[in-house]
Order: C-alpha cells, then sequence, then structure tokens
C-alpha cells in the first residue's frame, strides 16, 4: 500500500481537524499538521503570517504532497488574502497549496451549483464577510445563511450535529443547490451523508472541501465513501 501524505495549517485553537483527518480517513491517506498562532484580537483572526511560513516549511520537511490552510475565516477579511497566503505556504513547502475557503467556492462550481445557503458557526459579521467573499470571488448566489454567533474556538468544537440539523431546517428552500458549512473547528464530517440524505442536496463543509481539494491537487481519484458526494464524485477543481 503506498501512503500518500498531505499537510494541513490550523489555528492552534483547533481540536476538530486532528480528529476527522486521522480517525477518519483510509489508511492510504496521511495528514501532517502545523499549528498556527493567533494574528489579531478577534476569534476569526488570520495566523499570524510567520507562524504560516515557518510550518509551512516543515510541513515540506515531511515531503507532502499538498498544503491547506484550515482557517476557512482569515480568507473573509482581506480580498487579497487567499493570493498572498498561498504564495506564502507555496514558498515555505515547496508544494501546491491552497486555503479552505478557495476549496469551498471551487467545490461548489464543480458540483456545477451556484445557489448556495450557508450555515456557519459564525457571528453575524464573519457570516455577512463570507457573503461577500463567496459571492464576489466565485460568482455564487447566497440565497439563505444562519450562523451561531460563537466567539470560542472551544465551545465550536464541542457543537453537535444538530446545531447544523436544525439550521439546515430553517433556512432550507427548493432554490438551494448546495447547504454549505464554514468553519474547520465545527465537527461535520461523520454526519454529511446523512445531511444530504434528509435535505436531497449535497452538504459541503470546511475539512471535507479542504481534502477533496488536495485530493484533486494530487492527482487521486479514488473515492472516500460516507462523507458525502463531494468525496465520493470527486469531480475535478475548476479555476477561480
Amino acid at each position: 500500500m503506498t501512503i500518500r501524505h498531505f499537510g494541513v495549517l490550523i489555528p492552534s485553537t483547533n481540536t476538530t481537524v486532528e480528529i476527522e483527518y486521522t480517525r477518519l480517513l483510509p489508511p492510504w491517506l496521511q495528514c501532517h499538521v502545523g499549528r498556527l498562532g493567533k494574528g489579531g484580537d478577534t476569534p476569526f483572526s488570520p495566523s499570524r503570517d510567520e507562524d504560516v511560513s515557518y510550518q509551512s516549511q516543515l510541513l515540506g520537511d515531511a515531503k507532502v504532497e499538498v498544503v491547506a490552510l484550515a482557517q476557512t475565516s482569515a480568507s473573509l477579511f482581506d480580498d487579497d488574502y487567499d493570493l498572498n497566503t498561498v504564495r506564502r505556504m507555496t514558498q515555505g513547502a515547496g508544494v501546491p497549496s491552497l486555503t479552505s475557503a478557495q476549496a469551498i467556492g471551487r467545490s461548489v462550481r464543480a458540483l456545477g451549483a451556484k445557489r448556495i445557503g450557508i450555515v456557519t458557526p459564525y457571528s453575524a459579521a464573519a457570516i455577512a464577510r463570507a457573503k461577500h467573499y463567496f459571492e464576489s470571488k466565485y460568482g455564487l448566489e447566497v440565497i439563505a445563511m444562519e450562523g451561531f454567533g460563537a466567539t470560542d474556538a472551544y465551545a465550536i468544537g464541542a457543537l453537535g450535529p444538530d446545531k447544523a440539523r436544525e439550521a439546515f431546517t430553517r433556512i432550507d428552500r427548493a432554490e438551494i443547490e448546495v447547504l454549505i458549512v464554514p468553519g474547520g473547528n465545527f465537527p461535520t464530517m461523520p454526519w454529511i451523508a446523512d445531511w444530504e440524505r434528509d435535505f436531497d442536496k449535497p452538504v459541503i463543509t470546511t475539512n471535507q472541501a479542504a481534502l477533496w481539494a488536495m485530493l484533486r491537487v494530487m492527482n487521486i481519484t479514488k473515492p472516500i465513501e460516507g462523507f458525502g458526494r463531494l468525496l465520493e464524485d470527486l469531480p475535478e477543481m475548476t479555476d477561480d
């Protein structure tokens, strides 16, 4: 069995990504993680640039094939954040890189969809920025959205699946083609398939979308069952 290695950068407060990427994935996929300190004083502040550079370099030492930043909220506060951070990660690791926000936007388009509903732990201000990000950068149309107003990363990591299911029920409508759940510290992957059956449409989450994008960069076409249509169908990734 050939093991494929990928790298993920996460905020130091994230307690979910390592669980979802090490306990749930098949043994031929190996995740390597770097932790990042916060670069600001708000719950959703981007991580320190110097940490991104340094941890990317260390992941490059592990010979990963791709690096993703699993911190969707960081991309929402600066229109050039993705461009600058991807460049920083790629220079450090020496391999292709991406942000989870990019992965979500690209995954919706890869599924041939445009109209989305957003459910997220984010505050009202952050979810408004998410709407702007996905509409301005990916041409998506946000039909409805709901945030949980979270201000504590550790509390987000303890949220259960019913929180998302109840929010989906409140915002879902026929014109929504895809439901998305930004937030890498919000546990989602074990429940995506159930949500898709309940609401009869694809559900895209931060950690699932980032994994899909990395698999596409790694030219892996072997489906991963049980975590939603995105990982089962592995549609090709489009450019921004």
